[in-house]
This record gives structure tokens, sequence and C-alpha cells, in this order.
């Protein structure tokens, strides 16, 4: 089989795969109610998606090496905008302090 096809194939494939895992459960929760347990799990993935896409992205400047110095811009900013968000619970005004934070770190240290 050629390569392009048997990427085509396999790309299909998972594409379907995945499709019909989110649409059963669509179509089962539907039809039955979904159990008090798995209701309350599901409430914390919004914040673990939120986290495991973050904090990989503040931390680790270089790949593979973990930078909490204070020489790590990105994370100055995250943890201005991660204080901003805990005291005022405002979205808008925590992405304008964060990235005004990034934005200053970067231009006082040059």
């Amino acid at each position: 089989m050629d390569r392009t096809v048997a990427l085509w194939l396999v790309t299909l494939v998972v594409g379907a795969l995945n499709f019909a895992s989110r649409v059963s459960f669509i179509a089962w929760f539907a039809r039955n109610d979904m159990p008090p347990l798995l209701a309350r799990a599901l409430r914390h993935v919004p914040v673990a998606m939120l986290t495991a896409i973050v904090i990989p992205a503040l931390v680790f400047v270089v790949p593979g090496s973990a930078n909490l110095s204070p020489h790590n811009h990105k994370l100055i900013a995250g943890l201005a905008a991660g204080a901003v968000a805990w005291w005022s619970r405002n979205t808008v005004l925590t992405i304008a302090v964060g990235m005004a934070t990034l934005w200053g770190v970067r231009y006082l240290v040059g």
C-alpha cells in the first residue's frame, strides 16, 4: 500500500473512532440520566484541561527544561494574571493585566 494512502486511511479511521466515541456519549446521556459521580467528576475537566495547556507554556520556555527563575517573563506575567483572576474574577482584566505585565517586563529587561 502506498504511504500516502495508508496515512489517509489511518486519519479517516481515527477520525471516525473519535466521532463515534463522542456521539455515543451524547446519544447515551440524551436518553439516560448521568450518574452523580460522573457529573461531579466532569465539573473538573475544564480546569484540568486549562491547567494542562497553560502550565507547560509558562514553565517550559525551552522544551524539556523547567525555568522557574525570575528571568522567565512568561511565568511572571502568568503569576500576575493568576493573582488578578483570583482577586477580580474578571476574564478581560486578567488577560489585559497578563499581557501588560509580559510586555512591561520584556520592555524593562530588554
